[in-house]
């Protein structure tokens, strides 16, 4: 499924979504949210470490006649993500979204992983929400406010099948952050929420969760139906929108309702 629902919600609105890229086959949550973000009107900054995956989004939205932006950037790096923001108000004159995206898989016990290896689980998928934080959010103040959407994962609500320490803890640390921002900056009229999707089928899993693992994955839930990217990106449009104007420091899974069960109860749907 891929929405057309061209209703025109971000109207006028600047956004920037990190972790733009598409790595394929499967579409990737960035590329999702950045193109269904342009559907509905807004100017995109696309923001990828890889600026061939990104000019691939890019493509798709002005293919569409909408209007985005490459730009490279490694979001570990304060001052890239300082260049980031400025691109996008340099560019478009503004700043009104922020998509906290950028995530990579972290695997191991805490007794096998190394730290090196654990510093950068941190930097890649929770450090950088807080520096494009740091630097969107004095631009968003400066045109009356704004909506920054953070991914986290429900391996962040609570351990999933996978020896997956340093990828859970940090996003467990992106749903602490979203609760801190959204308390710090609510009188800044900057609303910040948290997106924890469940076992979806994207770029990042693509290829390495298929056949008997991808079916587990898909019956694990109470829906029993696999999502995708565009679930992940319709979620984000709400929260970005005006339409979620009284909405902030909400964790909000979308997961089939993964995260409604107790552990006993994925026994029905393996009768």
């Amino acid at each position: 499924m891929i929405p057309h629902t061209k209703n025109l919600r971000l109207q006028d609105k600047v956004a920037i979504v990190t972790g733009a890229g598409t790595r394929g086959p499967a579409v990737g949550t960035g590329q999702a949210m950045a193109t269904l973000f342009a559907r509905e009107g807004a100017k995109v900054l696309l923001v990828d470490l890889n600026t061939e995956n990104a000019e691939l989004t890019r493509q798709t939205i002005v293919d569409e006649g909408g209007d985005a932006t490459v730009f490279q950037a490694d979001v570990a790096k304060e001052a890239d993500c300082q260049a980031l923001v400025a691109a996008a108000v340099g560019t478009y004159g503004r700043l009104d979204i922020l998509c906290n995206n950028v995530g990579v898989s972290g695997n191991g016990k805490v007794t096998e992983v190394e730290e090196a290896y654990w510093d950068q689980v941190m930097a890649i998928n929770l450090k950088s929400m807080m520096l494009t934080s740091k630097h969107a959010i004095p631009s968003m103040i400066a045109g009356g406010g704004g909506a920054i959407v953070n991914i986290s994962s429900v391996d962040g609500i609570r351990p999933g099948l996978w020896n997956n320490a340093p990828y859970a803890v940090s996003k467990s640390g992106v749903i602490a952050l979203t609760h801190n921002m959204a308390l710090h900056h609510g009188r800044d009229n900057i609303r910040v929420n948290c997106i924890a999707p469940g076992m979806i089928y994207s770029s990042m899993v693509a290829g390495r969760a298929e056949g008997e693992l991808r079916a587990l994955r898909r019956k694990a839930a109470p829906l029993g139906t696999e999502g995708n990217g565009w679930d992940i990106a319709l979620a984000a449009l709400f929260l970005a929108s005006d339409e979620a104007r009284w909405i902030t420091g909400v964790v909000l899974p979308v997961d089939a309702g993964l995260m409604t069960m107790a552990p006993q109860a994925v026994l029905q749907f393996f009768e």
